[in-house]
């Protein structure tokens, strides 16, 4: 998905090969800075200086800075579920699961937990400030949450969950679990918490598993 796509303004204009190159290289940038920062104390020069764009060129692409992270909330949204299309979109059985969980831990593990989910925190800082973000991360929230529960309809289907198991239910818990466990794991600076909060989310659908012992949990 071209960033074109994901983060272009609401009134589209044709831009050139170049200015998408810039505007590509200011998101990058901004996504950076406010993952380790934060949105509110990353200012837009910052941004100006992380990119190596001048005003101009910043302002030709974005009118303030409501108008990047906007921008930046579909950008990164986008990542996001490109990422999780990855680990779910095939999602069948609870191995698939435990490697979704292991793939997760292990990225978060390189920060030393720090940082937690770019979206989590995103939505921590702008969910009173701008209803238009809100929205939009909720919206990518919703998405997410469904390609969990779609995975574990085709694992009921499949015979693999039992017939009472609700899948969108247990997939609201999951995602509450590793939101959950990114905020935690970010006080800590460790992912210990985050790996307990997902483990036990986990350890709560293997409970609806026809035949659990065939069913590894790590």
């Amino acid at each position: 998905m071209s960033e074109e796509q994901v983060a272009a303004p609401t009134n589209r204009r044709r831009i050139s090969q170049r200015g998408i190159a810039t505007r590509d290289r200011i998101l990058e940038a901004a996504n950076r800075l406010m993952l380790v920062r934060g949105v509110n104390a990353t200012t837009l020069d910052d941004i100006r200086e992380a990119s190596q764009t001048s005003k101009s060129q910043l302002y030709h692409h974005f009118a303030d800075k409501q108008e990047l992270v906007r921008a930046l909330v579909r950008y990164r949204g986008a990542l996001v579920l490109q990422r999780e299309r990855a680990g779910l979109e095939r999602l069948r059985s609870f191995s698939g699961l435990v490697r979704w969980r292991n793939a997760l831990v292990q990225a978060n593990s390189l920060n030393n937990g720090k940082y937690g989910c770019g979206l989590g925190s995103m939505t921590l800082e702008l969910s009173d400030q701008d209803e238009q973000a809100r929205s939009a991360l909720s919206e990518t929230f919703a998405a997410w949450e469904r390609l969990i529960s779609d995975g574990l309809h085709r694992m009921r289907d499949g015979g693999l969950l039992r017939q009472d198991a609700d899948p969108e239910k247990l997939a609201t818990g999951l995602m509450a679990a590793l939101q959950g466990g990114y905020l935690l794991a970010n006080a800590a600076h460790d992912v210990a918490p985050m790996e307990v909060a997902l483990d036990m989310a986990l350890e709560h659908i293997k409970s609806f598993l026809v035949q659990p012992s065939e069913e590894p949990t790590r």
